[in-house]
């Protein structure tokens, strides 16, 4: 009894000290995101590995500020909006959110169901595809937030397998130093589109409404009262999720950038393929390792994804809301979840190539965010909303660093294409 008390003890201070942003950050990189930087790999070697250093502190800074609007406010970054901006503004942001992230959870299902028949060929793929959303949904609805928290929590670990592959293979451990720090640009449509769907995959907007409403949820879990320790705490949870979420799409790139671009496999048209392609340039192993994390990666990432759409609609529309409310006290907000899953499930069965379907999400998420960038520096230095706890002179630089990034980004794109 004593060990098993101990063990519970244990358990209960790791959940404490790990908040909703180790969550949120390895859910950055879910299948959309692992097939984003496989192309990036297989197609242009290492020239995109300096994105992962670039990217920390600026997506660092853009969740930390989502979190603290949370806390400040006890509400959901759609509320604050709705309450504090005009209407248009709201709907502009759901409209362009809700099809994406719908294409999102689409793309994902379908590209978890195809690793799985990989796995276990007698299986096949859309049937796998169902049964994962079946359960998912099963899971959301039946279970507690502190339970669906727990779990989560336990599949960022399937990320860990990225971090083993690149030391399965022989590397040149200079020229990945160099191209860590050294940035190399291509300026042609190709690179500027792979680009843009790192950022747009990285700094993903579904990802700001997720953070503040799980910081929502645990300030009412905890019966939190926030002051600057609560802040203080939060801003060291959010910074090592993203650094963990960074540090593995690094090495997701490190692993398609020298096992397939030196093999001359640069076209890469579907998840399983990236993982099929390592199987006998780098072994079983790796091979195993990859599939495995694109099958975690998507089991934490889905409810993520359905979780932020429905915390959108439900507060765009004034349900009440929460994971940790039972199916009939938050009827909107459970059925929100279920349609975009099982609605995503169609996807499957239009034609349209998974892995194409995630590159174009990533993008349009990289279009899309500068809008809702603007808006968070907007309310984060906004006293009548934030109060004293407004952005300091790094938030405001870092952010507005991470806007003139996105819009650039996605300027360079267009105007690429155009050429």
């Amino acid at each position: 009894m004593p060990e098993a008390k101990t063990r519970v003890t244990r358990q209960s201070w790791l959940e404490k000290k790990i908040g909703p942003g180790l969550v949120t950050g390895a859910s950055d990189d879910d299948p959309s995101g692992i097939a984003t930087y496989s192309q990036a790999g297989a197609r242009f070697g290492l020239a995109t590995l300096w994105t992962a250093v670039v990217t920390y502190p600026l997506m660092a800074t853009i969740q930390e500020m989502c979190a603290r609007i949370g806390l400040v406010t006890a509400q959901g970054l759609t509320g604050v909006l709705k309450r504090n901006y005009p209407r248009p503004v709201l709907w502009l942001i759901v409209g362009l959110s809700f099809p994406a992230i719908t294409l999102n959870i689409g793309a994902n299902l379908s590209g978890m169901g195809a690793v799985a028949n990989m796995l276990v060929p007698s299986v096949p793929a859309p049937a796998f595809s169902v049964l994962i959303a079946i359960a998912l949904v099963y899971f959301i609805v039946r279970w507690p937030y502190r339970t669906i928290a727990r779990v989560l929590k336990w599949f960022c670990l399937s990320l860990l397998c990225y971090l083993a592959v690149p030391f399965l293979y022989r590397q040149d451990w200079m020229l990945i130093l160099r191209s860590t720090f050294i940035p190399d640009i291509e300026l042609n449509a190709q690179f500027m589109a792979i680009v843009v769907g790192i950022l747009g995959t990285t700094i993903s907007p579904y990802l700001f409404f997720w953070q503040a409403s799980m910081e929502v949820e645990e300030l009412h879990l905890r019966n939190l009262v926030v002051d600057k320790r609560i802040i203080q705490g939060m801003q060291k949870d959010v910074r090592w999720g993203i650094f963990f979420s960074n540090l593995v799409f690094y090495f997701i790139i490190l692993t398609t950038g020298t096992v397939l671009y030196r093999e001359g496999i640069h076209d890469i048209e579907t998840v399983e393929q990236a993982a099929r392609a390592l199987k006998p340039l780098a072994g079983d192993f790796s091979y195993l390792l990859f599939s495995l994390g694109v099958l975690g990666t998507g089991m934490l990432a889905i409810p993520v994804l359905a979780g932020s759409l429905s915390y959108m609609i439900s507060e765009t529309l004034d349900w009440n809301e929460g994971l940790d409310k039972k199916f009939h006290e938050a009827k909107g907000f459970y059925i929100v979840m279920i349609i975009s899953i099982l609605a995503a499930l169609l996807i499957g069965y239009t034609g349209i190539s998974p892995f194409r379907a995630l590159i174009a999400t990533a993008i349009v998420y990289g279009l899309s965010a500068p809008i809702l960038i603007g808006m968070i520096l907007h309310i984060s230095n906004n006293k009548k909303i934030m109060g004293e706890y407004t952005n300091g002179v790094w938030s405001n630089i870092l952010g507005f660093l991470t806007l003139v990034l996105m819009v650039a980004a996605g300027a360079a794109l267009v105007y690429t294409f155009m050429k």
